[in-house]
């Protein structure tokens, strides 16, 4: 297959793509609109539909009680789509991509603000609760997603600069509230139904600021060494967050009886927390020889990293026969969730991942892997899109 480079576009492709962007410009208003409307009635109980005397703030209102913690996957995987499409010459669909990405943090941090000041009572129960407390770490890594994508995509610091900053102050707030909560909890569940892949989301959340800030690094000026040592640090935490965690979930994997109902997509998230965690060491990796520390270190590094990527690698296989088992064998209805989001990520992110190894260790072997894997990546978001709308349209019936 042919990827057409960036040197190979003619004044006419050019222009088509500027006006392709514009048009994606011209429609934000419209797909935000599509947006607010599938996320409300999509988070509506089952059975529930849109009652036509409902007026649209109470609908609003509905949707914002009701929000899932972790819907902020959908930005997340979004985000790193639109990265992949982009570092593999795929602009007018980045470019887009990003368009979308932008709408939907909005309306969902509009809808979390709805939460926070109105149903502050379900917030907290969220997030002191096992298996819903994690997603609140979308939320973290949903920001950083998005800054990164704007930079790689649209080149926008500043506005990245800011994301970074709420990131690292939604990380250190979700981070110890959550941590904190489920210690001091006094009826914790059992194992089989309080532990899950969205755990890892810790690790996942914590890694996506150490790649956001080894990006902005440079437009920090003197302080670009201070923030790359806080870049690292983070990486390391990361690895040491999801070292202890997989632990666990791999325990509950082999030796507690797994169901159809509680082996749910986050669980991709095994594999998307190495993910990212590759992605973060490769920047870093990449970042090195600028800074006599990280040069020292590099072989460290470079061995961590491809350790974990080796470790992601390993995943998939799994995750795709425990994904037929339950489906195939098993016959677990396939109906839209918005657990899905965490499954379209880490693919997502798998991409982008070895596609920046490949460049940080000089492995021009590797490069056939994201060029594939870009394909599987963009039909699995492009179902679970439809499988939104669909279950928008069912729920209007």
């Amino acid at each position: 297959m042919t990827f057409v480079t960036a040197q190979a576009f003619t004044p006419r492709l050019l222009s088509a793509t500027t006006r392709i962007r514009e048009a994606c410009v011209a429609l934000l208003p419209v797909i935000g609109q599509s947006l607010i409307l599938s996320m409300m009635v999509t988070f509506l109980t089952p059975g529930e539909t849109v009652k036509e005397t409902e007026t649209e703030s109470s609908r609003i209102a509905r949707a914002a009680s009701n929000l899932f913690p972790g819907y902020f996957a959908l930005v997340m995987a979004t985000g790193i789509i639109s990265i992949a499409a982009y570092l593999l010459e795929m602009r007018v669909l980045a470019w887009a991509l990003l368009g979308i990405n932008v709408v939907a943090y909005i309306v969902l941090w509009l809808l979390l603000l709805i939460r926070l000041t109105r149903f502050f009572s379900r917030v907290k129960a969220d997030m002191t609760d096992h298996m819903r407390g994690p997603g609140f770490f979308t939320v973290v890594a949903g920001t950083c997603v998005l800054g990164s994508q704007l930079v790689i995509v649209a080149g926008q610091y500043t506005a990245a600069g800011i994301l970074l900053l709420l990131g690292l102050l939604l990380w250190g707030v979700i981070m110890y509230t959550f941590f904190t909560a489920v210690t001091v909890g006094e009826n914790k569940p059992p194992m089989e139904t309080g532990i899950s892949g969205t755990w890892l989301l810790a690790a996942v959340a914590t890694q996506s600021i150490s790649v956001l800030g080894t990006l902005l690094a440079d437009q920090f000026g003197s302080y670009r060494e201070p923030l790359l040592f806080f870049t690292l640090c983070m990486f390391l935490l990361g690895c040491m967050l999801y070292l202890i965690l997989i632990t666990l979930i791999f325990y509950r994997f082999t030796f507690v009886n797994l169901t159809t109902v509680t082996l749910t997509p986050p669980y991709w998230i095994n594999m998307g927390a190495v993910a990212i965690t590759t992605l973060a060491g490769a920047r870093l990796i990449i970042a090195a020889p600028t800074w006599g520390f990280l040069g020292e270190i590099a072989p460290f590094l470079k061995g961590f990293t491809l350790f974990f990527w080796a470790a992601g690698t390993w995943w998939i296989p799994l995750l795709f026969i425990l994904g037929v088992w339950r489906h195939l064998h098993k016959h677990f209805p396939l109906v839209y969730d918005p657990l899905y989001w965490g499954m379209v990520f880490p693919l997502g992110m798998y991409t982008v991942c070895t596609f920046q190894l490949s460049k940080a260790l000089n492995l021009a072997f590797l490069l056939p892997i994201p060029r594939f894997f870009i394909f599987v990546v963009l039909a699995a978001w492009l179902i679970t899109f439809i499988g939104l709308i669909h279950s928008l349209l069912i729920k209007r019936s």
